[in-house]
């Protein structure tokens, strides 16, 4: 009788492709893929590591699989065994630990442990890796949105981040295999796929040949994708000859995440961050000079150790300014590795509590007016999920997301659709027929 395997996820859209990919592997092998809150035979939480909350969420989960089942196997992946591999197999629970790469083994390290019961750790020093790990998403898992990975690793070193080392150095992924699982991707019958990577700006360097914008291109000319949208973007990426560029594409949805972390400069140079406030400045205006409605949203830090108060000020000033239509906001977690965990003037805990709700407070406003420019306008909606109550959700290119009336019909369907008013952080509308 075949086993059952449960997967988790935690972080980013690169964890997230990676656990389809190794879905994809259990399943040619003939297992059953069940639910992480199901009783399984095997549970593998793929894990992230950027803050200390992330290894505290792997330890839940690792805690609910063997209240699930005391009996089972338990495999812990990806970033926070990589950093960290005796911690995690030290946990009494834990079977086998495999960093970030050879995720294409996963099988075989199950079926090692199933054979022989004895403890495994599959950990090797990531940042001696030079070449791309080939993982491969073939189906359709129940989704109008397919994640496509073109890179791994990351080459700098902000003071504040154990990526590089989680990740290792950047690795891009061939140009012909990139477009190849692209046409399968269409083939199956994904309408949207989103560029993933650690770093994909840096994408192309280590092999030559064409960098992001010739991928963009080459995915533009692909029949049955009608939308790519791109993950998180390092600015300095973005001159106005590659936004340029961007805009010609039609597909290209009008979705821009640019990660700036900080709008105070002397906050940035203490990260190690290779731009100013004023180049940041720069970006975001070209983009919205050359994409009409475009969408920019970012990732804000607060609490980096030396932050004073005249520092985040700037940088609330600095957001406030730049009107973003999304933002991610966080406070620094000191991670063991990192240049930053040494640094003195560390900021307390009440305080970064404290400007991370007003961080928050602003994200909200500047999202609800984002939203609210477009009442009563009509754009093209890509619907994905029934919500309950007759109402289906979908995504605007430019990341607005939408409820409106529909039956199973309109799933994996681009409709125009009328907004009629806000919904908390969402907006109703009306297909137009």
């Amino acid at each position: 009788m075949a086993l059952d395997v449960a997967f988790y996820t935690l972080g980013c859209k690169v964890n997230q492709y990676e656990t389809e990919a190794m879905m994809e592997l259990f399943q040619q092998r003939g297992y059953n893929i069940v639910d992480y809150n199901a009783r399984a035979d095997i549970y593998i939480v793929n894990t992230c590591t950027v803050t200390s909350r992330g290894d505290a969420k792997s330890r839940a989960l690792i805690r609910k699989a063997v209240r699930l089942n005391k009996d089972a196997i338990i495999a812990v992946v990806g970033c926070y065994p990589q950093t960290s591999p005796e911690a995690v197999i030290s946990i009494p629970s834990v079977d086998i630990v495999a960093g970030t790469s050879e995720r294409n083994r996963i099988v075989e390290l199950v079926e090692d442990y199933l054979k022989n019961g004895d403890k495994i750790i599959n950990v090797r020093d990531i940042r001696k890796d030079r070449e791309f790990e080939s993982l491969n998403v073939h189906k359709n898992r129940n989704r109008t949105r397919a994640y496509l990975k073109i890179e791994d690793g990351c080459d700098l070193y902000c003071t504040y981040c154990i990526v590089p080392y989680a990740r290792g150095p950047v690795r891009s992924r061939p140009y012909e295999d990139v477009l190849s699982e692209a046409r399968r991707l269409a083939d199956v019958g994904f309408k949207e796929l989103v560029i993933t990577g650690i770093h994909i700006s840096s994408y192309g360097r280590d092999i030559g040949g064409v960098g992001l914008a010739g991928i963009l291109k080459g995915i533009n000319e692909i029949d049955g994708i009608s939308r790519v949208r791109l993950s998180s973007l390092e600015p300095r990426l973005l001159t106005e000859d590659v936004i340029r560029e961007m805009a010609s594409l039609e597909k290209l949805c009008r979705y821009f995440h640019i990660s700036l972390q900080s709008g105070s400069d002397g906050t940035l140079a203490r990260m190690h961050r290779r731009y100013t406030s004023g180049e940041y400045r720069e970006i975001v205006n070209n983009l919205r000079r050359y994409i009409p409605n475009v969408a920019v949203a970012t990732d804000i830090m607060v609490g980096f150790p030396g932050e004073t108060d005249a520092e985040f000020a700037e940088s609330y000033d600095f957001v406030r300014e730049m009107n973003f239509s999304h933002m991610h906001v966080f406070s620094y977690s000191p991670r063991r590795g990192t240049k930053a965990y040494g640094y003195e003037d560390q900021v307390d805990k009440k305080v970064k509590e404290k400007r991370s709700r007003a961080m928050r407070e602003l994200a909200r406003r500047m999202k609800d007016g984002f939203n609210r420019q477009f009442i009563g306008e009509t754009m093209n909606v890509l619907f994905e999920n029934d919500t309950g109550g007759g109402l289906y959700e979908g995504l605007t290119d430019n990341y607005i997301r939408v409820l409106a009336k529909g039956d199973e019909s309109i799933r994996n369907t681009i409709l125009p659709v009328k907004f009629t008013e806000l919904c908390g952080q969402d907006v109703l509308g009306e297909i137009v027929e």
